[in-house]
């Protein structure tokens, strides 16, 4: 599957069944230019093609697959941070173990291992590649990213705070305590346990920050404590949505923490980034050649 992604929004799809890049969200659709949809298809329509080679070659020449589902994953983007550097990346594994990576800086290629090292010397003595992906990284897709930022500017920079959820379980006399926070839009956010005073990050567990259907975003962070502490413990969420951080606490008898209670504490600055970000995906099963990708990365129809 093949998506198009601006902080953490999906904004587009192709695929090879549809034949077709489609917008995901109304700003996209209205802000793009005519005969954009037609140029981003017709690219992708040609990474397919070397896309699909490259999972032959690597996957069969070089991994030994015969038969079964094989995959192509391809992640790469770029960050525009609010200093106005970029930071691009482009990383590409098999069965989802990781292949080979493209380091904009120095222009080199990371190879994971044997199998990649022969990439990586074909691409290096040949050249085209690394200097189609930093010029795409670099130059390419900073534009696009401003573009999309402006078609979707007053969705993107909305602030929904979060829903905060604290819940709790005791099993074999320990208390496992989890803050879940839900909804809350961009996807920036701080979740920390405090025991009193004191921040417990070294006892935390923490989950990803995810993507919600509806462009929103979801985590948590989870500490274990002693039952007789449980009054100690504290959850602190900070997100732009909120006035100031908030403190929730575990109520037993409560489901829902709606209002936290605010504290007067310093707000860390944060860097904002905004990014681009492109998944290619590709499958390989029987023998037969299957291709879902995304390529607005012109390709230089060089393979593996």
């Amino acid at each position: 599957m093949e998506m198009g992604y601006v902080d953490g929004i999906p904004i587009t799809r192709y695929d090879s069944e549809r034949g077709w890049t489609v917008p995901l969200t109304p700003w996209m659709a209205a802000g793009a230019e005519p005969g954009y949809w037609d140029e981003v298809t017709q690219i992708s329509e040609r990474s397919q093609l070397i896309d699909a080679e490259n999972l032959e070659i690597v996957g069969r020449g070089r991994y030994n697959w015969s038969g079964g589902l094989h995959t192509r994953l391809e992640a790469y983007g770029c960050d525009l941070l609010s200093d106005g550097t970029v930071r691009g990346y482009d990383h590409i594994g098999y069965d989802g173990r990781d292949f080979i990576s493209f380091e904009p800086g120095s222009g080199s290629f990371v190879a994971a291992d044997g199998a990649a090292q022969i990439t990586k010397r074909k691409w290096e003595h040949d050249g085209i590649v690394a200097e189609e992906m930093r010029n795409y990284l670099e130059n390419t897709c900073p534009e696009w990213l401003q573009k999309y930022v402006g078609y979707g500017q007053e969705a993107l920079e909305r602030k929904d705070p979060p829903d905060v959820h604290v819940s709790g379980k005791e099993e074999h006399g320990i208390l496992t305590l989890s803050c879940h926070a839900y909804g809350f839009y961009p996807g920036t956010i701080g979740i920390n346990w405090l025991k009193g005073d004191e921040l417990r990050d070294q006892e935390t567990e923490w989950g990803g920050i995810v993507p919600n259907s509806d462009g929103t975003f979801h985590s948590w962070a989870r500490i274990e404590a002693l039952p007789g502490e449980r009054e100690q413990y504290r959850c602190r969420v900070e997100h732009a949505g909120m006035p100031e951080p908030g403190i929730f606490a575990w109520e037993p008898e409560s489901v829902w923490n709606s209002s936290p209670t605010s504290v007067a504490v310093s707000v860390i600055a944060t860097i904002i980034i905004i990014g681009l970000v492109v998944v290619c995906v590709w499958k390989l099963r029987s023998g037969k050649r299957e291709g879902n990708g995304y390529g607005p990365m012109p390709t230089t129809g060089i393979t593996a």
